[in-house]
């Protein structure tokens, strides 16, 4: 073998991540439309139905993950630090966790109508999965978009903050009109478990950021 093939060797690992890594972000997104779709949806068999296909792309997001974690302990040269590459990995499984845990709500609970407010959480999920895709199809070439990626980061950051007012304008106005106590708690667990979605998408953007920073 000569030096040349060599080194080819330690690049095609080296890359391997970055593919697992789209996949990841591609399952994410699926799943944040599963959702948005079920946060509109008033039939409880619909509703059930869809968390039912969220907990598919969940059990995927497990697989892809275990794989990141058999490519991580194989290689032997990594795009990035081997800890990043494995909380990167795990901080984006729990953002999928997450997404399973509101559907599941939503299936269990049954709320007697969909909120307007909640949707649009939603969407905000949505677009930051949508976003947190767009930066792994950067990873390939973290130092040449670094700005970008930063920019990116950014992007998910405001919309976190943006949830964050849209949640504390839904508690409020639930609290003050909703009468049924049993809907009350319903709906207050739901929006609950978006916002935490939404926190958890501003912590992978902040892991991300912290590798850019590193590599750039």
């Amino acid at each position: 073998m000569n030096f040349d093939h060599f080194l080819q060797l330690f690049v095609v690992k080296e890359k391997s991540f970055f593919p697992l890594f789209i996949q990841s972000a591609e399952n994410i997104v699926k799943a944040s439309e599963l959702l948005l779709e079920q946060t509109k949806e008033v039939d409880p068999d619909n509703r059930r139905m869809l968390a039912h296909r969220i907990k598919e792309h969940e059990t995927a997001g497990d697989a892809i993950t275990d794989k990141i974690m058999d490519v991580l302990i194989d290689a032997y040269v990594t795009p990035f630090d081997r800890d990043d590459i494995h909380n990167l990995a795990e901080t984006m499984d729990t953002f999928l966790d997450m997404i399973r845990d509101a559907s599941k709500k939503i299936a269990i609970y049954q709320p007697k109508d969909p909120s307007r407010k909640l949707i649009e959480i939603a969407e905000y999920i949505n677009k930051a999965a949508v976003i947190l895709l767009d930066i792994t199809r950067k990873f390939d070439t973290m130092r040449k978009d670094a700005k970008e990626l930063d920019k990116l980061c950014d992007d998910i950051k405001d919309i976190e903050h943006t949830v964050d007012d849209i949640y504390e304008t839904y508690m409020s106005n639930l609290f003050e009109k909703e009468a049924d106590a049993i809907e009350l708690v319903k709906k207050k667990n739901i929006a609950q478990a978006l916002e935490d979605i939404s926190d958890q998408a501003k912590g992978v953007s902040s892991m991300v950021r912290s590798i850019v920073v590193k590599n750039s």
